[in-house]
């Protein structure tokens, strides 16, 4: 299975499709955002991706206690839903300007809309790819909005169960996508290594007949690095700049450094991995030589016998092969032979 996104092909054989997530990592500034796509340009990432809400499109301006984040939250000091998205929100007149900066860095750059005003924006700036993210799991109608472009979806699964991503994607389907990728995510922040269960990685794609990969909240990128060889099509890492400076997102996000060498080990992952192959490789024949053959262990005279004691299975290979050191005892020699001498059918009568 194959899908596009811009000029990427995603799937078996091709390259993992590398996401960064800029989030709130712009830190309230335009050239702060602006630098974080020059900088995941330089990583070697393969796109960008925005958020595109606003507080009032995500919850509602109210201090209750149902809209009040606990304070064990890593989040926990903006006190409300409304506060910590009004902080940490992409504004929407950056988004073209953004956009523009990705394209002429050859980036594919797309969002994750959190209502269908949202999909208006982006559709009007021709973004390639949706991404859902997991809390928008359930929100049909914004699943059947998406879907309606006609753009490959791109689905996180951080907080779903199996029955919430069947419905996502016959929801999804329904509407007229085709083009669907769903990624394994553990949404904590940061995630624990011992809650990523990437194994589901392939079950997901063999269950419901889509490419899969991560949305990656772990820290560090091993995590990233070991999906790929469960057969992740796209990884998906948050990104900041390597300035020390703190964001909403930062402590869970890889910088410029960390994201060049994820590229860099997961692009050497693909290298490894390869394909099945029983052939020995070009570099490997080399090495043919290593392996053993018959040869004369002692001297042997024209018409004498050959026995355990006048022959050897010994390195290199130019000789016999060991598997005919039963059939050659007995045989005797058509000349004489001497100690190191290649055990061969021509030497024998």
């Amino acid at each position: 299975m194959q899908i596009r996104i811009g000029k990427h092909t995603l799937g078996s054989g091709f390259p993992t499709f590398l996401v960064a997530e800029m989030s709130a990592n712009h830190g309230g500034t335009l050239e702060r955002a602006l630098e974080i796509v020059r900088s995941a340009k330089r990583a070697g990432a393969d796109a960008i991706k925005l958020q595109t809400y606003t507080a009032d499109t995500i919850t509602l301006k109210c201090d209750r206690e149902d809209f009040r984040i606990p304070g064990t939250s890593p989040w926990g000091n903006y006190s409300t839903l409304w506060n910590l998205y009004n902080e940490a929100y992409t504004p929407w007149e950056w988004h073209a300007e953004i956009f523009r900066e990705a394209r002429r860095l050859d980036l594919e750059v797309f969002s994750s809309p959190f209502d269908e005003s949202s999909v208006d924006l982006l559709e009007e700036l021709n973004a390639s790819a949706y991404k859902i993210a997991s809390p928008e799991i359930t929100h049909i109608p914004l699943l059947e909005r998406v879907a309606r472009t006609g753009k490959p979806v791109i689905i996180s699964t951080g907080i779903a169960e199996l029955a919430d991503i069947e419905l996502a994607l016959s929801t999804l389907r329904s509407a007229g996508a085709k083009e669907i990728v769903v990624l394994k995510c553990t949404t904590a922040y940061p995630a624990p290594p011992e809650e990523a269960n990437l194994r589901t990685i392939s079950d997901m794609a063999a269950r419901f007949g889509v490419l899969s990969g991560l949305s990656d909240h772990t820290m560090g990128t091993v995590t990233a690095i070991a999906s790929v060889a469960l057969g992740a099509s796209l990884i998906e890492k948050h990104f900041t700049l390597d300035d020390g400076q703190e964001t909403v997102d930062s402590f869970f996000s890889l910088g410029e450094m960390g994201f060049a060498g994820l590229v860099q080990d997961i692009r050497w992952t693909e290298k490894v991995l390869g394909q099945v192959s029983y052939d020995i490789t070009p570099s490997a024949k080399s090495s043919l030589r290593g392996r053993r053959s018959l040869y004369v262990a002692a001297p042997i005279k024209t018409g004498e016998a050959v026995t355990e004691a006048n022959i050897k299975s010994v390195r290199p290979s130019f000789g016999l092969h060991p598997k005919y050191y039963k059939e050659v005892l007995g045989r005797r020699a058509s000349r004489d032979l001497q100690v190191g001498d290649r055990l061969s059918w021509e030497v024998l009568e």
